[in-house]
């Protein structure tokens, strides 16, 4: 069965940079934590949470985030060195290619300033939104760092 088309741009990308992560299109969404973490069997700590910020100077800050986590503004701003503000969807859909809900952490439309979640690396599988809010793929806290070139900090 073929992939919605946002969810191929996903697995596309993650073949372009030599991952063989799969993309699985779910029958429910996976829109939030909770139904991510429920369609995939595993703890919200294993959902990684894309969210996107706006830097003062303008450009976009990506944190890629435990789902157990509500990410904390100023120890961002600390990490990336500017203050940083949340995005509109308007302005996630132009940055990343996505709308809100399927934020992967790859495949972006535009270069973005990434920040990995510490905690993540705690784990030994979690999964990432796919680009589109059904769609998932599971892969290493190693591998979220490799192909995010992410800066791991602490964000809760």
């Amino acid at each position: 069965m073929a992939l919605k088309p946002s969810a191929q741009r996903v697995q596309d990308a993650l073949a372009a940079r030599g991952f063989s992560n799969t993309v699985v299109e779910l029958p429910d969404s996976a829109r939030s934590v909770a139904e991510a973490a429920a369609a995939v069997g595993c703890e919200a700590a294993q959902i990684v949470k894309s969210l996107v910020f706006r830097g003062e100077s303008g450009r976009a800050i990506l944190v890629v985030a435990s789902g157990a986590h509500r990410v904390d503004e100023k120890l961002v701003a600390a990490l990336v060195g500017e203050g940083i503000g949340r995005a509109d969807a308007d302005y996630v859909r132009e940055q990343t290619g996505y709308a809100i809900g399927g934020v992967p952490p790859i495949g972006h439309a535009q270069p973005l300033v990434t920040v990995v979640d510490e905690d993540l690396l705690r784990l030994e599988r979690v999964w990432a939104a796919a680009g589109h809010p059904k769609a998932v793929f599971p892969l290493t806290p190693a591998e979220l760092v490799a192909m995010t070139g992410g800066r791991v900090g602490k964000v809760a």
